[in-house]
Parts: C-alpha cells; sequence; structure tokens
C-alpha cells in the first residue's frame, strides 16, 4: 500500500472543500483508502453507530424504510467522503480492526495491525468508505457495513475490552461522554434533573449522578411515556421517575418545582434528541446552576436567548462528547452495574 508522507496531525491534507477547514465542518473529504499517509491509520469497518439526533432524523424522512435508510447514508458518505448528517451535521462513531498504522505512529500509540478498536471522534470528521450495507438494527441506531475508515494522528480510539460484547461497547462508548461529564459536575447533595433518562445515554447519567449527588442528593428521571417511565422504574437510580412532555416548559417547571419546594435542579442534563427542549432546561434550572446538553439537537441560539429573556444566570455547557478517561468510566458503569448491563446487552448487545 503507498504511504504518502507530511500529513497534518488534524486531518487537513484529505479535506477537498472548502480549503482551509477543519475535517469536521469541511463539504468533502477525501476517502481514498488506496493509501494512506505516514501518521493515519487505516481501520477495516464492520459497525457504524449512528448519533441518535442524526439517526432519528435519517428514519424519519425515510419514513422508517431500512432500504431508504440505507440509501441516505450511502448518499450522504458517497457526497461528502464522511458520514455526516446534514441536517443535524453531526455522524457517529465507529467499530473495527486495525488494518495499517502509518510508519509514523508505530512507536507512538498502543494498538497494533489486527486489534479491534472503537473510534472515539465523531463520524462527522473521519474519512469513510463504504462498499456495501449489509444489515441495519435501527432499534439502537447501529449500521453493518462492508468498509474502511482513517483515524489521523490526533483521532481518539478505545481498544475494545475483552469483557464487554462489541455491539455493546460500541453502543456504551458512543455516549460516554455524558456520564463522564456527570461525574464531574455533580457534586455531594446536588439535586439532578435528566430529561431521557431512560435512554442510553440517560440511563448512564442516572448512575453517575445518583453516586455523585450521594444519599442527600435528589436525582428526578423525566421521560417522555408510560412505557420508558417504566423502565426508569426497574432501576434505583433516580429518586422521581415521572412523565413530562420536555417540550413544554412550564409542566417541566411546575412538575419540579413542586418536588423541590421550588428550589429547582442544581444541574439539568439533557439526553433527547428531539428539538424545542431549550426552555424546559433553563426553567427547571436555579440561578447560577448548570445545564449540560448532550443533546445534538440542541439550539443554542435558542438556549442562549431563552435563558436571557427569563432572567437566569446560569451555566449552560457544550455536550462535548469528549472528556478525560471517558471511555473507562462509561464502561466501568457496566461493570459495577449487573443490573444495568443486563438490560443494555439485551437492548443494544
Amino acid at each position: 500500500m503507498e504511504q504518502r508522507t507530511n500529513g497534518n496531525p488534524f486531518g487537513v491534507h484529505r479535506v477537498i472543500s472548502p480549503e482551509g477547514v477543519l475535517p469536521q465542518p469541511a463539504d468533502k473529504l477525501d476517502n481514498d483508502m488506496s493509501y494512506i499517509y505516514s501518521n493515519e491509520i487505516l481501520v477495516d469497518v464492520e459497525i457504524l453507530n449512528i448519533d441518535s439526533a442524526s439517526f432519528t432524523q435519517i428514519k424519519t424522512e425515510a419514513g422508517g424504510d431500512e432500504e431508504e435508510i440505507k440509501a441516505k447514508i450511502m448518499e450522504i458518505v458517497n457526497t461528502q467522503g464522511k458520514m455526516r448528517n446534514p441536517v443535524t451535521l453531526s455522524g457517529g462513531m465507529f467499530i473495527g480492526v486495525v488494518e495499517k498504522i502509518g510508519d509514523d505512529l508505530k512507536s507512538k500509540i498502543d494498538i497494533k495491525e489486527g486489534d479491534k478498536i472503537s473510534s472515539l471522534v465523531s463520524l462527522s470528521l473521519t474519512p469513510l468508505y463504504i462498499e456495501e450495507i449489509t444489515d441495519i438494527k435501527s432499534s439502537i441506531d447501529q449500521v453493518f457495513i462492508k468498509g474502511k475508515a482513517i483515524l489521523f494522528e490526533s483521532g481518539l480510539y478505545a481498544k475494545l475490552p475483552e469483557d464487554i460484547p462489541a455491539a455493546l461497547a460500541l453502543s456504551t462508548l458512543d455516549v460516554a461522554g455524558a456520564p463522564a461529564q456527570t461525574k464531574r459536575y455533580v457534586k455531594s447533595g446536588d439535586t439532578v434533573v435528566i430529561i431521557g433518562a431512560s435512554g442510553k445515554s440517560g440511563m448512564l447519567c442516572a448512575y453517575e449522578a445518583q453516586k455523585a449527588a450521594g444519599e442527600n442528593g435528589l436525582v428526578i428521571g423525566i421521560d417522555y411515556s408510560d412505557a420508558t417511565v417504566n423502565i426508569l422504574k426497574q432501576f434505583t437510580f433516580c429518586n422521581h421517575a415521572i412523565k413530562l412532555d420536555a417540550r413544554n416548559a412550564l409542566e417541566c417547571y411546575e412538575a419540579v418545582a413542586k418536588l423541590t419546594d421550588g428550589k429547582m435542579a442544581d444541574i439539568v442534563i439533557n439526553c433527547v434528541n428531539i428539538n424545542d427542549t431549550e426552555m424546559a432546561c433553563i426553567l427547571m434550572t436555579k440561578q447560577r446552576g448548570i445545564i449540560y446538553f448532550f443533546s445534538m439537537a440542541t439550539s443554542f441560539t435558542k438556549a442562549a436567548l431563552g435563558a436571557e429573556g427569563v432572567g437566569k444566570d446560569i451555566e449552560m455547557i457544550v455536550g462535548n462528547g469528549y472528556a478525560e478517561g471517558h471511555a473507562e468510566i462509561a464502561l466501568d458503569i457496566l461493570r459495577e452495574s449487573p443490573e444495568l448491563r443486563k438490560y443494555y446487552e439485551s437492548v443494544y448487545a
């Protein structure tokens, strides 16, 4: 295989258009896998985990038809050289086997050719080539493919653990930033509200929030249906599990005010994949509190102007998918909680 030199560590050398931008905001990347640069890693990809907001949008547009979903994903990748949803501008992650490591990286990294890894950087910046989509598991946002991807020198990855099935590890690592940031921001005695608490990221956040808030804390899980609230009630992570529509800001405000005697939440964590939930988060948060917007459906214009409009001085955190040590934090939750692991295996593995 041809190996080229002088690759930019952030992958700018793979950007076709527009010139001078980084791979994530680029319109098109070079996804030619017949060669690599000496500071790249070539991976034989098996599974894509499309992020929830993106997959929901594609599935809705396709009317739930799997062949149409496949066609839309192929169109995106063929057009852009990567999997970046043109509506949500988000991507996802992949699992694959390391096929080739550039010579400049071999002595610098802790993996070798033949290792199975999960990417920890977004598909929205990852050069990707899909030969064929072989299957789709639309209930868990996973796409099985024959294809290849490139990780840049700055790209993050995790070697897959032997004690956790690959599909389960991928589903968990896809949202690893959420529980890691929850662990970072939640303090002992805090009141924490989690919107979308029964979802993949929400449940991990609820587990970490309960640990961090402790006996004197309060964790309130919000979800949209009787079925999802009943899932929450099977576990002990939330002190209260309540059915609310997070698009109805006043309803959410009144419910949390009642549960907190008007004190409201120290931290609100938004894990949903739908639009127009910003104002509910803002109203449920106390003055000088924190909102962590993990949801990629968030409009930060609505959030910023909405907080200003109701006179809320609160810290709003962008849902960065990366936090130091986030992969191990997320996987350790599955190791620590047999009941949660059993549930995740039934749904995501």
